[in-house]
C-alpha cells in the first residue's frame, strides 16, 4: 500500500531505535505488504526525520529477514517464507523455554498477576477481532519472564527474530487464537505453582502451535528437559 498519509511525526531527539520499531511494526501489522518497494526519502518523510536513521533501520530489518535488500536497486518488504519463519520460531521457543525455566519461582505475585491481566486483555481482544491488541498482550505475556531474566543475549535474539514470527502469528490471530487463551491460562499457573519443568515444557511447545505458512506444522522432537 501507499507510504500512509499524515499521522504523528517520529520526534528527532528520540533515538534510532524509534525509527526501526516504527518501521518493524508497520510491516508486522501489514501497513507495508510483502513485496512493497520502501523507498528510504519516502519514510524519511513520513516519519519527520533525515534519511540517515532510516537507511540504518532498513539494514537492520534487513538482519531480521523482514526486509530484502538489492544494493544498487531497491529495498523491499520480504515474502512470509516458511522455512525462515520454522527457524525463527525454534530459536524464540528455546529462548523462552530457558526464560521460564530460570524464573519460574522466582517471579513476584505482581508479575503474575501481571500475566494474568495481560490475558485477559489478549481474550477479549481475539474475541473482538482486534488483532493488533491481541498481538501486544501476547508479546506482554512473554516478555515478563524474559525482562526478569535479565539476560541481554536472550533479548537481542528475541528482537532479531520475534518480529518475523510475529507476522507469520497474526494470521493465526486472524482465525481462531482461542486456544492461546488458554495455552497461556496453562503456563500463567504453571509458573505461579513453581512447577519449573512442566512449565517450561508449555513454553517451549507453545510456540509451535503455529503453523508454517504453507499449512505445515514442524514440530521437532524436544530438546532434553
Amino acid at each position: 500500500m501507499p507510504i500512509p498519509s499524515g499521522g504523528p511525526a517520529v520526534d528527532r531527539s528520540l533515538l534510532r531505535d524509534d525509527v526501526l520499531w516504527r518501521l518493524r511494526d508497520a510491516i508486522v501489522d501489514g501497513t507495508f505488504t510483502p513485496g512493497e518497494q520502501l523507498k528510504d526519502g519516502e519514510l524519511a518523510e513520513w516519519l519527520g526525520v533525515s534519511r540517515t536513521p532510516v537507511r540504518e533501520a532498513l539494514l537492520r530489518l534487513g538482519s531480521s529477514g523482514l526486509v530484502v535488500a538489492l544494493p544498487g536497486r531497491s529495498t523491499r518488504v520480504s515474502t512470509i517464507d516458511a522455512p525462515a519463519v520454522r527457524d525463527a520460531r525454534d530459536v524464540i521457543a528455546a529462548m523462552h523455554e530457558l526464560a521460564v525455566r530460570q524464573t519460574t519461582g522466582r517471579l513476584g505475585a505482581e508479575d503474575i498477576n501481571r500475566m494474568r491481566d495481560a490475558n485477559r486483555r489478549f481474550a477479549e481482544a481475539v474475541e473482538a477481532g482486534d488483532i493488533g491488541a491481541a498481538l501486544d498482550a501476547d508479546e506482554e505475556i512473554h516478555r515478563i519472564p524474559v525482562t526478569a531474566l535479565g539476560n541481554h543475549a536472550v533479548e537481542t535474539v528475541l528482537d532479531q527474530f520475534d518480529p518475523l514470527v510475529r507476522r507469520a502469528e497474526r494470521l493465526r490471530f486472524s482465525g481462531d487464537g482461542h486456544a492461546s487463551v488458554e495455552l497461556h491460562s496453562q503456563l500463567i499457573e504453571l509458573i505461579a505453582a513453581g512447577d519449573v519443568q512442566a512449565a517450561a515444557s508449555v513454553a517451549f511447545d507453545m510456540w509451535h502451535t503455529l503453523p508454517a505458512e504453507d499449512g505445515t506444522d514442524a514440530d521437532p522432537a524436544r530438546p532434553p528437559l
